[in-house]
């Protein structure tokens, strides 16, 4: 906390960023507390009244489209229900378990390689590829800091405030070599895939992202400190059926990110997200914003 209030002394943007942060802050209407961010976070005002450009219809989407199937959809347990309905049990990862508590999770049960990961934050996982080289302590205390984030009140999404914390388990999931899956972000704008977006080469020091339209054609798409893999990205053979799950799940949806892995030419559901990067993506290019922002047709809720 002292270098934090250090640094934010030195740049006053940081240490209200960091304010914002603490419960008294809670006070502040969503929208109120959204300006506030992003005016912090991308340099510019927020225009929720006329939004343009892909980040501040994401900003828009938060205060205005609250339909309410959205917390059991970014839910990670509850949402494997409505893959079961919608498209099938099969694209599902093996559910190893799933707990209130960390301190009822039996490792011992568990293979030697799995995730666990908790039901209502975004980017939190724990990967085990060798169960004895877990730091059991360190774990925990990973483990017990994730069920009490209050996810919601970091960037306002909220779908997140309705859910109930819960750590669930699956299975490792790897490809043809062996190695980490590749993400496949489907961009769904107004029910249509339009933009894929491939995470690929991840180790400790980042990834690779890149961007390619239903065609497989790569696309102008740039974000600050990610750069593009340097080795050709396959087509996926099975790139159609990619496109049409995520089709059939973004039905009905302004706009959302389905996230799909391939492991031996099957396809496996990861996650559905409503606000990528919580609508402050940091595009290289400004025009990219705006040319995202087009495809999105915001629809006045009924």
């Amino acid at each position: 906390m002292i270098i934090k209030l250090k640094k934010g002394l030195k740049n006053p943007s940081l240490f209200l960023l960091y304010f914002l942060n603490f419960k008294i802050c809670r006070i502040l209407p969503d929208k109120t507390f959204l300006k506030i961010k992003y005016k912090l976070l991308m340099n510019v005002k927020l225009d929720l009244t006329n939004p343009t450009t892909f980040n501040e219809k994401l900003q828009w989407l938060k205060i205005n489209d609250r339909n309410p199937k959205y917390p059991s959809l970014v839910d990670k347990y509850e949402v494997r229900n409505y893959i079961k309905k919608t498209i099938g049990e099969e694209y599902l990862i093996p559910l190893l378990g799933v707990w209130d508590n960390y301190d009822d999770i039996d490792f011992e049960s568990l293979p030697n390689q799995f995730v666990l990961k908790p039901t209502h934050t975004s980017g939190d996982v724990f990967i085990c590829k060798n169960k004895s080289t877990i730091n059991f302590i360190s774990l925990r205390k990973e483990v017990k800091k994730w069920l009490k984030q209050k996810y919601f009140w970091k960037h306002r999404e909220w779908p997140y405030k309705f859910i109930k914390p819960k750590i669930i388990c699956e299975e490792l999931m790897v490809d043809d070599s062996g190695s980490d899956l590749k993400d496949y972000k489907l961009m769904c704008f107004n029910g249509e895939v339009k933009i894929i977006q491939v995470i690929s080469g991840r180790t400790k020091k980042g990834y690779y992202i890149d961007h390619f339209d239903t065609n497989w054609n790569k696309l102008n798409i740039e974000r600050k400190n990610k750069i593009r893999n340097p080795k050709e990205i396959t087509k996926p053979s099975n790139l159609k059926d990619m496109i049409l799950i995520a089709n059939r799940l973004s039905r009905g949806l302004s706009f959302c990110r389905i996230d799909l892995y391939l492991t031996q030419k099957h396809i496996f559901f990861g996650e559905i997200t409503f606000y990528p990067m919580s609508g402050f993506l940091d595009f290289k290019n400004k025009q990219t914003d705006i040319e995202l922002g087009n495809m999105l047709k915001l629809l006045i809720p009924q």
